[in-house]
């Protein structure tokens, strides 16, 4: 394994966790096999992060579009995000881990709303690491919920319309206590971005696995992250002025 720079990790990582299901079908058992599974990987990075002392993770944990999935499926993936929560929180809380919902609550199911904002509420004062899940979430969805709550800001005299800026428009996201992710990985090599964090990837820097998620564990984080310290992140700028700052910090 790869050596990492510490002072070259990510601050924000996002995850897209993909492949349960081809993982279980792959095994010939059923699609909420591959999930339950997949929620050891879940443990796994969560720990690595810790360990790593990177600030914050964001889970892709249940799209506006998997709703669509076959019923039983559904509600397989609820009643498994409750077991989760409630096998969870005590490690959470003695590593010191706020998890945050990224996400609308309507349609959530009711019991599982209440365990997931308990689960909210009780690390809320917690700070070593900020793990946000995404369920119920949507990019595109994000977007335009924010458009509207700043356009009622404006109607209510709170703003002008010229008053919009990239920074004010991040107030209205549901990830406004989060810096944007330095790096976002994608599990089971699909080559899409599938309506995650549209509008706060606009710099981040992309690894696309062809590991599916369930196999995806602390070894293969690592060399996600050892891939992501050899890339050098320019902002718009060119290589050489990438440089000269580095070199003008060092001097």
């Amino acid at each position: 394994m790869h050596e990492l720079d510490p002072q070259k990790l990510p601050r924000h990582v996002a995850i897209i966790m993909d492949g349960n299901g081809r993982w279980a079908r792959a095994r010939m058992r059923n699609r909420v096999f591959g999930h339950d599974e997949g929620a050891r990987s879940v443990r796994d990075v969560v720990r690595t992060c810790r360990e790593l002392e990177i600030s914050y993770l964001t889970l892709y944990a249940f799209s506006k579009e998997n709703w669509q999935r076959p019923e039983a499926e559904v509600k397989a993936l609820w009643n498994l995000l409750k077991r989760f929560l409630r096998s969870e929180l005590p490690e959470l809380v003695e590593k010191e881990v706020r998890l945050l919902h990224l996400g609308d609550t309507e349609d959530i199911p009711h019991d599982v709303r209440r365990e997931f904002q308990a689960a909210v509420d009780q690390t809320a004062g917690l700070d070593k690491l900020v793990l946000s899940l995404a369920v119920n979430y949507g990019g595109r969805q994000e977007i335009a919920r924010a458009a509207a709550l700043f356009a009622k800001d404006v109607a209510a005299g709170l703003h002008k319309p010229e008053d919009l800026s990239p920074e004010l428009f991040s107030r209205y996201l549901f990830t406004k206590e989060l810096p944007d992710p330095d790096l976002v990985i994608r599990t089971g090599g699909e080559y899409r971005v599938s309506n995650f964090l549209l509008w706060q990837l606009a710099y981040a820097e992309l690894y696309i696995t062809e590991t599916l998620w369930p196999d995806f564990r602390r070894d293969q984080f690592l060399e996600a992250l050892y891939d992501f310290q050899k890339r050098e992140r320019r902002f718009g700028r060119t290589s050489d002025q990438v440089q000269d700052t580095k070199s003008c910090r060092a001097l």
